[in-house]
């Protein structure tokens, strides 16, 4: 199980609000997901958290009086369940200071295009087709209080096919995701000092 204690590496808190394909993988993997976190509750994440007994945080914006609140609601929550890395994995809410602070130099985003190119949205591979670029792909960086600005850590590039639609493209940059994302957690986590973690590969269902 993914939030196994005995699972070796960074403790991670993962945050989506989505289908929660990069959660999938990185627990199929045999990564070691502390907590998972989502501000939609009825979500694909939060329903695999829950199957799957990982340590569920919810913090809908309905719940707080202001995005400041819900920050720091969130980033203690993390703090106390001893989160080493936060992965931003298809969370659509900008993150403010209470967690760039708490987090700095270890909360990660993957978005969905080669940043600087198509960043601050959801819309990424949407805008990518409407400016009838010819590639773009997938971009892994350091999460700062610039959104989408943070240092690079990885980026895979994925060209885009004539007869490309927003649902085919993204799936194949999802497939980049999948692999770089668990690349760019191993490249923090040893420039955090910790020990190298053996992966265990294997294919998302």
């Amino acid at each position: 199980m993914g939030g196994d204690p005995g699972l070796t590496g960074p403790r991670l808190g993962v945050l989506s609000s989505g289908k929660g394909s990069n959660l999938r993988n990185l627990f199929s993997r045999g990564y070691r997901i502390t907590a998972v976190a989502t501000n939609r509750p009825g979500c694909g994440a939060a329903a695999f958290a829950r199957q799957q007994g990982l340590q569920l945080g919810e913090f809908s914006q309905r719940r707080f009086p202001s995005s400041l609140a819900r920050d720091e609601a969130l980033s203690g929550w993390l703090l106390e369940v001893g989160v080493d890395i936060v992965v931003n994995a298809g969370y659509d809410r900008i993150l403010g200071e209470p967690m760039t602070k708490a987090f700095a130099g270890r909360m990660l985003n993957i978005h969905p295009s080669l940043l600087p190119s198509f960043g601050g949205g959801m819309d990424a591979v949407e805008r990518a087709l409407e400016h009838g670029v010819k590639v773009t792909g997938c971009t892994v960086h350091l999460v700062t209080d610039a959104v989408d600005a943070g240092p690079i850590l990885l980026q895979a590039a994925v060209p885009v096919l004539p007869d490309d639609d927003a649902q085919r493209l993204h799936q194949r940059i999802q497939a980049e995701e999948h692999r770089i994302l668990p690349q760019a957690i191993d490249l923090l986590w040893a420039r955090l000092g910790g020990s190298p973690r053996p992966v265990k590969e294997t294919t998302v269902v």
